[in-house]
């Protein structure tokens, strides 16, 4: 779980515990438990009922989307956010946060005492970043491997590491991580959320990405 702060605004947190189904035409659902602490927070603030709530994906850590949050003018809303109004607060996305939010909710902490509000959020992003595009010619294997080497290891390198292709067994792929990745908590992760997706979008003969790394040991269990 990562924790984030915005100037005036109480802590917000991504948690990637169970999570709401997004209803109707909502892209953020809001509880009524966080819905009442942002109208306690709006009614601080000059002129509160024109004010709405904006909710917009920064960034990234890890495997978590980064948000900003802030009470706007609804009047300031530019003309493609999507604003929904649910029991009285407005809540206003920006385009380009629409598809990274969708099915998210805003809630309060599960934890008894703890402050802030807390978005839960199924959507990941890539922690490789954009792929683009790569011509992978070849059997399986050599396209998994052009894909390692030209794409996802260039984005590893910055963390002194690597990920490397073990072997191919039909539609499986075995891909072990190495260097500055070994051991990392974030390693296995990136494996799943990242590596493996880019493999099984862009090789469709591959359908399934088997992680040989020993994430513990630093040993490759493929082999054992």
């Amino acid at each position: 779980m990562t924790e984030s702060t915005t100037d005036g605004y109480p802590d917000i947190m991504t948690d990637t515990a169970e999570t709401t189904t997004e209803t109707g035409d909502e892209v953020l659902i809001v509880t009524e438990a966080a819905r009442a602490t942002v109208f306690d927070i709006r009614s601080k603030e000059d002129d509160a009922d024109a004010l709405g709530l904006r909710i917009e994906v920064t960034g990234a850590t890890g495997v978590d989307y980064t948000y900003d949050l802030s009470l706007e003018p609804l009047a300031e809303a530019a003309d493609d956010d999507f604003i929904h109004t649910n029991e009285g607060l407005a809540v206003i996305i920006p385009a380009n946060s629409v598809d990274a939010m969708r099915g998210a909710t805003l809630d309060l902490p599960s934890v008894a005492g703890q402050g802030g509000l807390v978005i839960r959020n199924p959507n990941r992003p890539n922690p490789l970043g954009e792929m683009g595009q790569l011509e992978l010619t070849g059997d399986a294997a050599n396209k998994v491997r052009t894909l390692l080497d030209e794409r996802i290891n260039p984005a590893l390198a910055s963390h002194g590491g690597f990920a490397e292709l073990v072997g191919v067994d039909g539609e499986k792929a075995y891909v072990t991580m190495g260097g500055g990745c070994q051991g990392c908590a974030m390693s296995a992760a990136t494996l799943r959320e990242g590596i493996s997706k880019a493999i099984l979008e862009a090789i469709p003969e591959i359908t399934e990405i088997v992680d040989t790394t020993d994430h513990d040991q630093g040993e490759n269990p493929y082999y054992s």
